[in-house]
Parts: structure tokens; C-alpha cells; sequence
């Protein structure tokens, strides 16, 4: 169910127009030539995925016979060309091989179907079995991951800022998670809804990493991104969950501009109204939650977000405000008045998001 079914798919990047715009503007040919590609063909594949949205996108529909339980991943390898989705190079159920980068695409995609079907009982990211497509060494120096509304493009990264986008696991899942938003609530992708549809993927993406490591709220490092910046960077990650505005501090990329409560929002119009900026306020509510519940984030808190996400009554143009509210209700409604909601409701008023 959504209370959104006209959904209209957008192109989701995983390193945000600002790190890029700064990286551009670097003195050193070597950081600022990729950017620059980087940038502009995350500006065609957003023009096109506009106008794909207004020609229709091909329907996908899993292979006759294929189980349920089971996902079904193809990953293709672009050979660092730009043309999708590239060459067939491992499908479902064959054997890994010596591409590294090829390997970790394909288990990234089984640990985000894994955790959707077994916390969520969610069969693929649109909850009907959609077949799992990637593609591999995309473009050359290419400093991105994205999610196109129809499958996973990963790059290699430069070597000098971004190593290759498989290497974190939450990286894939974030990205594989905007697919889950836009085939429920469908959050417009600008200012506080796209913040949301941001944050989302930040949640699932965070929560696939824990899965997929066994860990608890309290072992994760609640980093999105741990393992994609290059040695010479000052930092650990694109983004802290825990704390907002601390994952970088470099000479180069400059600081994390990511604010942890509303005393801090960023007004803005670039990022399409800063997505990826005031995404941490949300961000830091969920590591809140989950951190006050303790044992496994996708169990309590996880379930509460996911029931918001898909629930049907989150509007497309939902404010934080607006989010939070269904957070408490729906917290209310699972768990009664216990400690789930004791902690919904001190996790909002902690970032200072208002609830009804």
C-alpha cells in the first residue's frame, strides 16, 4: 500500500553535488578532472532519468519459476564505458569470480534482498520480486554510485578521494533502499521530503552493514561510507549517523556540513534544497532510537521506520514533522506505551523536530 502510486522515479547519488562542486574547484588536475566528469554525467543521468519517467521505463518482472524467497541478481561490467547496463559478466547463482568488484556488487545486492525478505518480509525492493541489476567500472575515474530507478551503477572512484563504491556494503544497500522509497512513500526529491527519501537509504543502508556483520546498536559505527575515502583523506566516511557533521574534516573536501538537530538546518538551494545535508537531523533521531532500545537496529527501530516508510499514510511532501508524527503513532500502535515509544518520542525532541 502507498498513499503515493503514481511514483516517478529519481536519479540518487550516494556522494553528494557538494563534495563534488568543492573537489572541482581544487587546484590539483588530478582531484578536479574527475569531478568534473563525475559531475557532468550525473547531470545527464538525471536529465535522462527525467525523461524516462515521462516515455516510461522498461517493466521488470522476475524470471518464470523464480522463487520468492530467493533474489535474482545480474551483474553487468561497463568496462569504465557509460553505456548501460554493459556486459553480462555474473548471474544469479553462478560462481564468483576474479573481479573483486564484480563480487562484492553481487553479494551487496543478496545482503540488501536478505535483510528486506527476513527483517521486513519484503521480496525485493518493490516487494513483488524485481530482479536485482548492477553495473560494474562505470566510466573512468567515475566518483559516484547512483540508483536510476531501474538498477545500481558503481564506479571505480579516482584513487586519490574515492576508492571503488563496492567496497562499503551500505553504500550498495543505500542506494538499493531508494528504490524501496520510490516504490512506497515515493518522497518528493527536494528539501525536507528529499531529506527523508535521503535518510531512508541512510537507515537501510546502515542497517544492512549491522546485518550483514551480526552487529548490535551498540557495535555499529553508525558511518555511511567507512571504506570509500582514499588514505589521503582526512575522515572516515561521507556520513556519521551518530554524529552529524564529523564523518570529514579535510583540507580538500573542507567539513561535514551535516547538522544533528533543527538549531542547524541549512537552508539552501543546491543539493536540490540540501538532500544530503539535513538528512542528519532524521539521521541522528533513528541512531537515538536505536541506540536507547539496544540489541539489533532493523528489530524495534528498524521495524517502526520501515511500517512509516511503506505504511501507506506517509505523504510524498512529508516534513520532518510530519515523519516524526507517524514514527510516534506507529510506535504507539506496535509496542503500546513502553520504552519504544519513551524512546521515538525523546529522539525527536532531542533534534528538535516537533511531533503532533
Amino acid at each position: 500500500m502507498t498513499a503515493n502510486p503514481g511514483f516517478e522515479p529519481v536519479f540518487c547519488t550516494i556522494v553528494p553535488p557538494h563534495v563534488l562542486d568543492t573537489l572541482a574547484q581544487a587546484e590539483d588536475p588530478a582531484l578536479a578532472r574527475p569531478a568534473r566528469r563525475t559531475l557532468e554525467r550525473d547531470a545527464f543521468e538525471r536529465t535522462h532519468r527525467r525523461m524516462t519517467t515521462v516515455v516510461g521505463a522498461p517493466a521488470l518482472a522476475p524470471p518464470a519459476g523464480a522463487a520468492a524467497d530467493k533474489p535474482q541478481r545480474t551483474i553487468h561490467d561497463a568496462r569504465h564505458k557509460q553505456d548501460l547496463p554493459g556486459k553480462k559478466v555474473r548471474g544469479e547463482g553462478d560462481k564468483p569470480g576474479k573481479d573483486a568488484t564484480v563480487n562484492r556488487a553481487y553479494a551487496g545486492l543478496g545482503a540488501t534482498f536478505e535483510l528486506f525478505l527476513k527483517a521486513y518480509e519484503r521480496n525485493s525492493i518493490n516487494g513483488e520480486g524485481l530482479p536485482l541489476n548492477a553495473t560494474v567500472h562505470f566510466g573512468e575515474d567515475y566518483n559516484n554510485a547512483f540508483w536510476n530507478g531501474e538498477q545500481m551503477v558503481f564506479g571505480d572512484g579516482d584513487g586519490e578521494i574515492f576508492l571503488d563504491f563496492t567496497i562499503p556494503v551500505d553504500v550498495i544497500g543505500h542506494e538499493l533502499a531508494h528504490g524501496v522509497t520510490q516504490y512506497t512513500a515515493n518522497l518528493t526529491y527536494f528539501g525536507q521530503p528529499g531529506a527523508l527519501n535521503e535518510h531512508f537509504s541512510d537507515v537501510f543502508g546502515s542497517l544492512i552493514k549491522q546485518y550483514t556483520l551480526g552487529q548490535t546498536a551498540a557495535d555499529a559505527d553508525w558511518l555511511i561510507g567507512a571504506g570509500l575515502l582514499a588514505p589521503r583523506v582526512t575522515g572516515k566516511a561521507l556520513r556519521s549517523m551518530k554524529a552529524p557533521g564529523t564523518a570529514y574534516d579535510d583540507d580538500v573536501l573542507g567539513k561535514d556540513p551535516q547538522p544533528a538537530t533543527m538549531d542547524d538546518y541549512v537552508r539552501t538551494g543546491r543539493d536540490n534544497g540540501g538532500v544530503h545535508i539535513n538528512s542528519g537531523i532524521p539521521n541522528h533521531a533513528f541512531y537515538l532510537v536505536a541506540t536507547a532500545l539496544g540489541g539489533h537496529a532493523w528489530e524495534r527501530a528498524g521495524h517502526i521506520w520501515y511500517e512509516v516508510l511503506t505504511g501507506g499514510e506517509l505523504d510524498s511532501r512529508a516534513s520532518f514533522s510530519d515523519f516524526a508524527t507517524l514514527t510516534v503513532a506507529t510506535a504507539r500502535a506496535s509496542y503500546g506505551e513502553g520504552e519504544e515509544l519513551q524512546a521515538v518520542t525523546k529522539a525527536w525532541e532531542t533534534v528538535k523536530v516537533t511531533t503532533a
